[in-house]
């Protein structure tokens, strides 16, 4: 899994988030307080369950949740799916102790912006939060990419999450250039490697994103990429672009 890059030097700086832990670890949930406090970061509040997690964001309103996967009374699956339809501005990042969990897969389909394991360092951690603040997703599109066709057309894996909705939106509200270029986001591609690709400026390329996820409500790259496969815009074990 690739890491957040930290801020550079020259960067503008962005508001600090406000963060809701959820986590039913209390060791877990202190140790990421201590971590983000730190570094400037407001935490908001903690959960110890899902039902807790739903509820908090509810009452506190959190620019970002750090959701655990695994956890009593309501899983983080569930209690993501919650937070994201009350707070659509709310931006999540799954918890998990397991690389490319299946769980992770289905998180991502349904809006969350990436996962960290925890046993990131403190720097990872801060940045993955600032990083996710700013409307980007945590994962490149080449890991969401393996992690796709690892548990979305595996014929070993368990079913999804009870509950969980299939990712099917209409694509013919796509421009043909459009088609194009989400197509090619799924394989991986970056602005920049889209730009080459096309023929097209950055600046344009940054255009045709942004109505993509307009058009389609799509929350982040991530989650594009899971779209582009599961309405069959990239089939697996195709070639991969973004190597």
């Amino acid at each position: 899994m690739s890491a957040p890059p930290d801020t550079a030097p020259d960067a503008r700086p962005e508001p600090a988030p406000r963060v809701l832990i959820a986590d039913d670890q209390a060791l877990v949930r202190t140790g990421f307080r201590l971590i983000l406090t730190t570094r400037g970061i407001e935490v908001a509040g903690e959960a110890a369950d899902g039902a807790e997690a739903v509820a908090a964001a509810r009452r506190l309103r959190p620019d970002v949740v750090l959701m655990d996967i695994r956890m009593p009374n309501m899983d983080g699956l569930e209690a993501a799916r919650r937070v994201l339809e009350e707070n659509p501005d709310c931006r999540v990042l799954m918890l998990t102790t397991f690389d490319l969990d299946r769980y992770v897969y289905a998180a991502l389909a349904l809006g969350a912006s990436g996962f960290l394991l925890k046993d990131v360092t403190p720097q990872h951690l801060a940045a993955a939060v600032r990083l996710i603040n700013t409307g980007d997703a945590l994962l490149s599109p080449s890991i969401t990419r393996r992690l796709v066709e690892r548990f979305a057309f595996s014929d070993h894996r368990p079913g999804p999450p009870p509950g969980l909705p299939a990712v099917h939106r209409d694509l013919t509200a796509l421009t043909p250039r459009e088609l194009e270029v989400l197509t090619l986001m799924g394989g991986g591609l970056s602005n920049a490697e889209l730009a080459r690709e096309l023929t097209l400026s950055e600046a344009t390329v940054k255009t045709h994103v942004a109505r993509i996820f307009a058009k389609l409500a799509l929350r982040d790259r991530a989650q594009a990429v899971v779209l582009a496969y599961e309405t069959g815009l990239v089939s697996p074990g195709g070639p991969d672009n973004s190597a």
